[in-house]
């Protein structure tokens, strides 16, 4: 049997993104022991990095071996216990995903819920917060993957803080894409994934702890019930010194890509690739506008780095993206929830936010509806 060989494909879908070159000669590098003292090295490197990334000086901040929903899991499963209370904002797909880990930890979940599309309501938050005095934890997504939707993570994050709970973000699609500022808006606990706009391969789950999480793990009444994703043993191995705790065989070669696409990010600075992704996103905007397709978040509340637009009545939505992917080689996603077969998540994460790459989208999109006989007018129809 012939090895793989991948076809050439723009990843303009919501995850994974586009990996640079650089990143993929990293992952093929030498693999060495993930207890010797030169990957050892890399991993306080990492560390770092994953801090500037976050900007945040939390000690225990760490990579888990999983993609972002091993970073929910390790959240959840370290800060909540059997008999909690958790307040949790949902307005798509990874928000219930949030809630319906809560349960499986034993613990009551209380939703605050908001139409798909628009940013959660803060005071429906403090409204749920007055009436679950016993609640100990805020959870909720910045940027919901599933709808393109951006909350208002440091306002989420200062009501729970108010009431006195802690808050866990899911920042899987928005760190390097947008602000996050773990250390300024008080976040407690945070995590992250390799394959959006930090444009790595998946598998990776960034993750940072502040003071009052540890805590809170330090007094839990029980031990985390997966041994894999407990915190407390992760930091033996992350945050060791020379000496660290075998836990388990790291993927070598995968941090060796995270650490080269956060290299890659500390090269471009924070606010330069904020700025990249705001601008890309803004032509991408206007030239879905003109080809006559809507977009399905207001403005104000919009993530720059994933727009979603409504499928033109009459067009087949899984049709025209495998259209799209084997005429053209590009790939978008299909809608999730409610929004299956009605959108298309247009991803610009990463190395995939360049005008170069929406305008072959654009170009693509507008020859595929020429294919199928539509105008710009019944497009937006």
């Amino acid at each position: 049997m012939p090895a793989f060989v991948p076809p050439n494909r723009l990843l303009l879908g919501p995850g994974p993104s586009a990996v640079p070159a650089r990143v993929l000669q990293a992952t093929a590098q030498p693999t060495i022991g993930h207890l010797d003292p030169a990957f050892i090295g890399m991993m306080d490197e990492l560390n770092d990095l994953v801090r500037y990334a976050m900007q945040t000086e939390n000690h225990c901040t760490l990579t888990i071996s999983g993609p972002g929903s091993a970073g929910m899991e390790a959240c959840i499963g370290n800060l909540v216990e059997a008999g909690d209370t958790v307040v949790v904002c949902r307005n798509g797909v990874f928000g219930e995903r949030m809630r319906q880990l809560v349960i499986r930890a034993g613990a009551t979940a209380i939703a605050v819920d908001q139409t798909w599309g628009e940013p959660i309501d803060p005071v429906a938050l403090d409204q749920a917060l007055r009436e679950h005095p016993e609640a100990s934890l805020v959870a909720f997504v910045h940027a919901e993957t599933s709808t393109g939707v951006l909350n208002d993570a440091e306002q989420l994050a200062r009501i729970a803080d108010e009431h006195g709970c802690l808050s866990v973000m899911d920042c899987v699609a928005s760190v390097g894409g947008v602000p996050v500022r773990i250390d300024e808006w008080g976040i407690d606990a945070a995590y992250t994934g390799s394959q959006k706009c930090l444009a790595c391969p998946p598998g990776l789950a960034p993750a940072t702890f502040g003071p009052r999480a540890i805590e809170r793990i330090q007094a839990r009444k029980t031990p985390t019930a997966s041994w894999m994703f407990d915190i407390s043993e992760l930091t033996r191995y992350w945050s060791g010194g020379a000496r660290r705790n075998y836990h388990h065989t790291a993927p070598v070669n995968a941090l060796y890509g995270l650490h080269e696409a956060l290299v890659l990010l500390r090269e471009e600075g924070l606010d330069a690739s904020w700025k990249r992704h705001g601008s890309v996103s803004s032509l991408a905007c206007s030239g879905l506008a003109d080809l006559g397709l809507q977009l399905t978040v207001n403005e104000a509340h919009r993530a720059p780095q994933l727009l979603v637009v409504q499928v033109p009545h009459g067009v087949d939505d899984a049709q025209f993206r495998r259209q799209l992917l084997d005429v053209e080689g590009i790939e978008i996603g299909g809608g999730l929830g409610p929004g299956a077969g009605k959108v298309w998540r247009i991803g610009l994460m990463g190395h995939g936010a360049r005008e170069a790459n929406v305008e072959r989208l654009l170009g693509a999109m507008s020859r595929q509806f020429d294919a199928l006989g539509l105008q710009g007018i019944e497009r937006a129809s």
